[in-house]
């Protein structure tokens, strides 16, 4: 085994070391995507309902392919096209049948999304974690590193039958479908794996963990936190490299880690690397591909075709739903540190479609991204713009500030006397003082946004 451990560090050396073309031209990229995403969808029902044949052969096909093809949010792409693929039909919205659904979370019309994944959208999720994974070759790790074991957590790979597909968590989905090649390194194995009670999956892991020499987690920060607390308290240690000691980095993702961190910290007996990923339903976004940044880069090359819509009045009624004809960017139109609504049209059969985040670019240069919040999540009573990048941001300072773990926290707005007001609800374990606490979290929050600043003063 040290044999092989040798083996992938001088690979991912070598790979990292190769000589750098010249920069990157984004647009170009995300052109030839359009290209093939329009090609192989050419004959399904909605490339012939939206004549996919002329616009791939347009002079300007980004423009011709924005003009011809309207957005969708969830509803419409489900209501109009979507269904057909979950009732069975073939060459809907991508060549053959869908053979797997990821169940997302519900709209106010149903509990629960039905995404398309197909066969090529899980090659390129493939595609995106591979190149992750080789960004550890531009670190100090030692070669048995890569030789040690990943523990994923994620949803069950034990997939609900509906007759013609399968449906469950992406991650499951993902997890089933694991190349053969990791096999070897993949915790916590198809057993524990196919478990769809959380508590169980956790006792299970829990009970193996001092048996598995772990060097890299992948999971939701609240599940890990958890699961991490438990084995600290199942072998009563005092942090999680007493039982692996070898855990050198954190992948992690679905929401933002900012106001877990400290809480990581606590459970930790040394640093280690965190490793951001924008993995949605839809496809992989984005990752984090260097430390020293809390951005992550934009994967152009490989299956989606992405359009940004400023998130203003404009583009966006006062609910967060998208305008019929709103303004639409490409990849080389965007600013810097404007917010924008993100459209994507992918090889899963998604078509200009509202994914729900907003973003903003942190660097043009590496196309680095960071989400600041929903279309239909932020808050705004008066006029303050407060974006969920804020609220994280506030308890990020404030729980460093005070030395305090905080593990949940959510936000309403409230009438209060004839005025109105924000009312927090702050999950820690620790000892604080309310008064403190929340004079901190508003002085912040007036630093961070003047909109905010402006209303509170007024």
């Amino acid at each position: 085994m040290a044999i092989l451990g040798s083996i992938l560090k001088r690979t991912f050396e070598l790979r990292e070391r190769m000589p750098k073309m010249r920069r990157v031209n984004g647009y170009k990229q995300q052109v030839k995507v359009l290209k093939k995403l329009l090609t192989k969808a050419e004959f399904t029902a909605f490339g012939e309902h939206y004549n996919f044949s002329k616009i791939r052969n347009d002079e300007d096909i980004v423009v011709s392919f924005q003009n011809t093809v309207h957005t969708h949010d969830y509803n419409a792409m489900f209501k109009k096209w979507w269904h057909r693929a979950v009732e069975g039909e073939v060459n809907v919205c991508w060549p053959k049948r869908i053979k797997y659904f990821a169940l997302s979370s519900g709209t106010s019309e149903a509990s629960s999304k039905y995404i398309p994944v197909t066969g090529d959208m899980l090659n390129a999720i493939k595609k995106s974690n591979i190149r992750q994974m080789v960004r550890q070759g531009s670190y100090d790790l030692p070669k048995e590193h890569f030789q040690r074991g990943a523990l994923m957590l994620g949803g069950s790979t034990h997939l609900h039958y509906n007759g013609t597909y399968y449906e469950g968590d992406l991650s499951g989905i993902q997890a089933k479908n694991i190349p053969f090649y990791f096999q070897h390194f993949y915790k916590p194995g198809k057993q524990i794996s196919k478990e769809r009670d959380w508590e169980t999956k956790l006792e299970e892991i829990t009970k193996n963990a001092k048996t598995w020499d772990i060097a890299i987690v992948v999971g939701v920060p609240a599940w890990v936190q958890i699961l991490f607390e438990k084995i600290i308290a199942e072998y009563n240690v005092k942090n999680i490299h007493d039982i692996w000691p070898n855990l050198e980095i954190y992948v992690h993702g679905g929401v933002s880690i900012a106001p877990y961190k400290k809480g990581f910290e606590k459970l930790m007996g040394r640093p280690i690397m965190f490793f951001d990923t924008y993995l949605a339903s839809e496809g992989f976004i984005a990752y984090q591909d260097r430390q020293g940044t809390d951005s992550c880069r934009m994967v152009l090359d490989n299956g989606i075709f992405f359009e940004f819509v400023p998130f203003t009045e404009k583009n966006f009624d006062v609910d967060g739903t998208i305008v019929e004809n709103p303004e639409t960017y490409h990849i080389g139109q965007v600013k810097e540190d404007v917010e924008y609504a993100l459209l994507l049209s992918t090889c899963a059969g998604a078509w200009r479609y509202l994914i729900g985040d907003v973003i903003k670019f942190t660097s043009l240069e590496r196309y680095e991204i960071k989400i600041t919040g929903r279309t239909k999540h932020f808050l705004s009573l008066c006029g303050e713009h407060l974006s969920q990048d804020n609220m994280n941001r506030a308890i990020e300072l404030v729980s460093t500030e005070l030395n305090i773990n905080i593990k949940e926290f959510t936000v309403a707005g409230i009438n209060y006397e004839t005025l109105f007001a924000h009312h927090w609800f702050i999950g820690t374990d620790d000892k604080v003082d309310s008064a403190i606490l929340s004079r901190r979290i508003d002085e912040i929050l007036k630093e961070l946004n003047d909109d905010y600043r402006v209303e509170r003063i007024a």
